[in-house]
Order: C-alpha cells, then structure tokens, then sequence
C-alpha cells in the first residue's frame, strides 16, 4: 500500500525570461496533492525530462504548445508510479509515461497517460531513447527528410538526445556517410567512437562551414537541424540538389534577445532545388508502434547505443534545464526525483 502525502512539491515559472533564464525565474512551491477524480490517476513521479522546447513555452507568445502560465506548474514528460487510482485500466502500482512533469505528484487523465514496461527497457529510456526524442529522431529522418539508402547526413547538436539517434538510424538504415557537430572533444569522441558516426567536429573549434566542407567533401542530402543559425547557413552550402532539410530546432537562437538574421545563402534553395521543412513530433503519432518495434529491437540487439545525464532530486530541476541549455548534457538530460 503505497503512503500518499497530503503536500509535494512543484515548480512554478514566477516570470518570464529574458533572453536567457535565471533561477529566480522559478519558485519550488509545496502544495496539496490532489485526489484523482473520475478517470483520473494520482503518480509519485520517478523521473522528469527536461527539453529545450521548454524554453519556448516560457515566453508569452501564441507557438504550437501554449505558454506556461506564471505562478502554476510547468509541464513535462514524466514516468512514475501510480499510488492512486479512480481510472479503468490504471492500477495502484503501474508505471506511467504522462506529461505532468516538474512536480512530485501528478494527478492526471488516464487517456493521457501511457503505460510502460520496466521490464522492456528502463524507465528513464521512454523519457529519451524510446520517448519523445526518439520519434522526433526517427519520424524526421524517415518521413520529413525522405531519407533513403545511400544518402549523405549531417547532423548538428549530434550528441543530444535526438541528434545521437538521428545519426545512428541513418547508419543502421543504410547512410553513405554520417556527419556530426557537437560543442566539445569529449563528445566528438562519443559520436565517433560510440554512435559510430564516420565524422565529427567540435564547432567551436573553428567555422562550422570550414569543419563541414572537410568532413563533407563530396557534399550531403540530409541536413537534420537541431541548433539554426551557423549550422543551417553552412549546410545549405555543402547540400546537394534536391537536398533536403528537417528543421527539428534551433536551439543557437532559443535565448536571443534581437531578431536573428537568415542564412545568407537562402538564394541556393533555388538552383539546388532543396526542401527545408519544420516538424513537430506531435504530427507523428502514427509512427509510434512501427518506431518502439523497431528501436526497441535494435536497442535489445545492442545495435543502438544512448547516453543519459541524470540530475538527481527535483531540487535541481531548474539546474538541469540550464545546464541541458548550455549544453552541458551528452544524451538525454533526466532529473531522477528520490525514490
């Protein structure tokens, strides 16, 4: 019999940042656990994922997710343990994937949550791997990039939770040749030496045109953005006709105060023919089974490789969205509340 408290904590945007967030944007806030009502579920939370969408969300402005609103809970993705139930099909000891993050306990509508297996793969794993990135990764390769075998990719953000997979789904599905960026040695290593991309450059180590014309010396097909600015300019450069680009995020231009310039090179979209589409995992939920069948088997063969960074205690949630923002994570940034 699982002990409910009648108070956990959560935290709350208390303002909004400008240009990059502050900790006292945040307040973590003790409050009272709500009973779950008709259809509902009460979940002790176990790990909470921290993403850089997030930052987008604490703006006031009309995007594809709604703001936060100051002085109420964030939301997020979340996996706990369900210690109360009031919904068919849930039960006191389930494990749930939902997105009533930022907090100890959730209560939350069972059409909302999803269950999951401990037994298949570790908890923290549908929170990345086999989670939202994962399909990110997976859909915006395969779908928005068209992506075939034999084609050229380059990667930026390589390293993060969407970037390792989207590098590894390519090799595995057959790339000629694929090209990460990343912000340090360390992880230059990682993506060559663990995700088996064929090359990598640390892109403050010099112009990312410069690292990717010599990574990419015969040129790419597939530019999987995840950072904007810099990266998209040199890309756009180094893509072949009929290229194609999924626009994942542009996390260079996430804290920026002033209106970021285009690409000058934009006039190269013509004669190349190249396509450049926006995606949002959301559109893709139809591609949810095929993804955890075959993700899932690769992981289970040891064909697919992921690196998580754990922050423990919901204490150091708001540390853990900065440092992901910085960059500070390699893989998928996780807060692991105490069991």
């Amino acid at each position: 019999m699982s002990v409910i408290p009648t108070t956990g904590r959560e935290w709350h945007l208390v303002a909004r940042p400008q240009g990059w967030p502050k900790p006292e944007d945040f307040a973590l806030r003790e409050v009272p656990v709500a009973t779950p009502g008709p259809g509902q579920a009460l979940v002790r939370n176990l790990y909470m994922s921290v993403d850089p969408y997030m930052r987008g969300r604490m703006n006031d402005v009309k995007s594809y997710a709604p703001p936060y609103q100051l002085d109420q809970p964030m939301g997020g993705g979340a996996v706990g343990k369900v210690v109360a139930s009031n919904a068919e099909g849930i039960s006191v000891g389930d494990h749930v994937l939902h997105f009533g993050g930022w907090r100890e306990y959730a209560t939350v509508d069972a059409k909302s949550a999803v269950k999951v297996d401990p037994e298949i793969a570790p908890l923290p794993a549908y929170l990345g791997v086999l989670g939202m990135p994962g399909l990110t990764a997976y859909a915006g390769l395969l779908e928005v990039a068209s992506f075939k075998e034999g084609d050229s990719v380059f990667v930026s953000g390589a390293a993060g939770a969407v970037g390792s997979e989207v590098g590894q789904i390519a090799k595995l599905k057959g790339a000629s040749r694929v090209i990460g960026s990343a912000g340090s040695d360390e992880k230059v290593r990682v993506l060559l030496d663990e995700y088996g991309f064929d090359a990598a450059f640390n892109y403050k180590s010099g112009p990312v045109a410069d690292q990717l014309k010599e990574a990419a010396p015969d040129g790419i097909d597939v530019y999987f953005d995840n950072v904007g600015g810099e990266h998209l300019e040199a890309a756009i450069s180094r893509l072949k006709v009929h290229g194609r680009v999924t626009v994942c995020g542009m996390i260079s231009q996430y804290n920026t105060t002033e209106p970021t310039p285009a690409p000058r090179n934009l006039a190269m979209v013509i004669g190349k023919r190249l396509r450049i589409q926006g995606m949002l995992v959301g559109d893709h939920q139809n591609l949810q089974e095929q993804f955890f069948q075959e993700v899932g088997g690769w992981i289970r063969e040891g064909k697919l490789h992921y690196r998580e960074t754990v922050i423990k205690g919901v204490d150091n949630a708001v540390d853990a969205f900065l440092g992901m923002l910085r960059g500070e994570n390699t893989g998928k940034m996780i807060v692991a509340f105490e069991d």
